[in-house]
């Protein structure tokens, strides 16, 4: 019996064909007919893996929660574990930011997303905080990365300095912002990062459950 002239196909091949569409085109153009082309195949073989877009659409989210390193849960101290975490993290949703929104929404179902629950939530109660604690942490900490990568802050801001002349004072050199979009916006995740993690550390210290964990 001969070879299949083409990839047989699997739920991976539709999810990763389904991401480059996505990170190349926005969400709203993937459909079924745009996915099918993508991979040469009849649209209804897809309902074979995916029975709905909205299924497909969380299966490709999750494969990106994937790619979020947290293997330093257990091996840093809870500090340290959360702040490589969150760079993880947000690398991961950086690479594509179309999909954000979507991962935005909270876990569900998705195991990669629950995957990453339990390491956090986890990691925070071995270390010594109340499981109460750790939950508003999990939940604290998703905000901040998930709204760090929803747009970058500089690019909002024209490059027109007419646009802020006389009106905003200011901001007379908010035009030069988007020159240096990647050290700002970088430099802006990374102080709130650690100014959230001294708050942290502060409460920490107020619960008195040090036991376990080690400050990083």
């Amino acid at each position: 019996m001969g070879r299949p002239r083409s990839p047989l196909l699997s739920r991976e091949r539709i999810v990763e064909a389904a991401l480059r569409i996505v990170d190349a085109e926005e969400l709203p153009a993937l459909s079924t007919r745009r996915l099918a082309a993508e991979l040469g195949v009849s649209g209804p073989s897809l309902y074979n893996h995916f029975r709905t877009m909205d299924e497909l659409v969380d299966a490709v989210a999750d494969s990106v929660l994937t790619q979020v390193d947290v293997s330093m849960f257990g091996r840093l101290g809870w500090r340290d574990a959360l702040r490589d975490w969150a760079r993880s993290y947000r690398a991961a949703l950086a690479a594509h930011p179309h999909l954000v929104p979507v991962l935005a929404r909270g876990p569900g179902r998705r195991p990669g997303a629950l995957r990453l629950a339990d390491a956090v939530f986890g990691g925070l109660v071995e270390a010594g905080w109340p499981r109460a604690h750790a939950t508003r942490i999990g939940a604290l900490m998703r905000y901040f990365v998930t709204g760090s990568a929803l747009g970058s802050f500089t690019s909002g801001f024209p490059a027109d300095a007419g646009v802020y002349a006389g009106a905003y004072p200011h901001l007379d050199q908010a035009h030069l912002l988007a020159r240096h979009r990647e050290e700002i916006d970088e430099g802006a995740f990374e102080t709130g990062l650690e100014a959230l993690l001294d708050g942290l550390a502060i409460q920490y210290a107020r619960v008195g459950r040090a036991a376990g964990g080690t400050e990083g």
